[in-house]
């Protein structure tokens, strides 16, 4: 008879004694560390695994083996990429103490997180995931072959509201891949996840040392400024350097794309409509901070039905120069 509680037993060699053997007994048991493996033999001469020999029965033996649970590759699916190109990590010195809705990419569509609470005090940063559901029963904030290794005392715990799961973690840094390992209660195996919690995703007045047209000094008037794009597929661009206009202490870039394709833009919330889509769509936007991405959404065209892009547009400050071109 075999106890199995994971397909893995097959890749243990007992399975040619069972056959030949019925008091063989062959156990396997998924824990929440470890799989663990058995073989009890006993009588093994009174059932002839010995090669017919008849004398009296002797003290069985058992072996044993035990591996991390920790899932496969082929247990996972395939990873998505996180975070943006070009991100710097920027841990609680560069964030304001409060409390923070903050968007979160997951390398896995297994594992969502329909909203987050960044809390950020006394130069330390937390964060209250909520899940899609209740799949997961503990998560760790390292590899799933370290949780697997770890005492159970470290396991972040859940807590239960409106029949989803909860987490509270330790934020090392934003804008940089932070691994988590989640423990699946369905399959009792630990998974590898990547995390980024998004910079870009906060709001201006939550960071120190925000570099602005105030803090830059920027009168009224014409600027240029180097400008780069993050996030999308990276087949689009836009022009760089891009025209800057200072108006009433507020800056607004002409932002100008590789296509003509793109019919609106959404910045802090707000729709802004093309000025320009005969050779390239034009816009001119808001710009509310330098040296840090801004989280754009773009809408294109170009496919078979109108698509919003995330994108991310970071100004550097260092390349602000008047305009002289009339």
């Amino acid at each position: 008879m075999i106890y199995a509680g994971n397909k893995g037993l097959n890749r243990y060699t007992a399975g040619s004694f069972v056959h030949n053997c019925p008091f063989l007994i062959c156990e396997v048991k998924i824990m929440k560390r470890k799989i663990f493996f058995a073989a009890v033999i006993s009588a093994i001469l009174l059932c002839g695994c010995s090669g017919g020999n008849t004398e009296a029965p002797q003290q069985g033996t058992a072996e044993q083996v035990t591996e991390l649970a920790v899932a496969s590759k082929d247990d996972m699916v395939t990873p998505e990429s996180v975070g943006y190109e070009g991100m710097q990590a920027l841990t609680a010195e560069g964030i304001k103490d409060g409390v923070y809705d903050i968007n979160v990419d997951s390398s896995s569509s297994m594992f969502k997180i329909t909203e987050c609470k960044l809390t950020a005090a006394n130069g330390e940063m937390t964060a209250k995931m909520t899940m899609s559901g209740s799949g997961y029963g503990a998560l760790y904030m390292g590899t799933a072959e370290e949780a697997a290794a770890a005492p159970e005392s470290e396991d972040i715990s859940f807590i239960e509201e409106n029949g989803v799961h909860i987490f509270e973690v330790p934020v090392e840094a934003l804008d940089k891949e932070i691994a988590c390992a989640a423990f699946s209660i369905k399959k009792q195996l630990w998974y590898d996840r990547t995390l980024v919690f998004r910079a870009d995703s906060l709001p201006a007045d939550a960071f120190k040392n925000t570099v602005t047209t105030e803090t830059l000094g920027l009168s009224d008037g014409e600027y240029t400024a180097e400008v780069t794009l993050s996030g999308g597929s990276g087949k689009a661009s836009v022009q760089s350097p891009t025209r800057l206009k200072i108006d009433g202490g507020k800056a607004y870039a002409e932002i100008v794309w590789s296509s003509n394709k793109y019919d609106y833009m959404i910045v802090d919330g707000e729709k802004y409509l093309p000025s320009s889509t005969q050779e390239f769509s034009v816009f001119e936007i808001p710009v509310s901070v330098f040296d840090r991405v801004m989280s754009v959404k773009a809408d294109t065209t170009a496919m078979s039905q109108p698509y919003e892009i995330d994108y991310g547009l970071c100004f550097d400050s260092s390349s602000v120069k008047e305009n002289t071109v009339q």
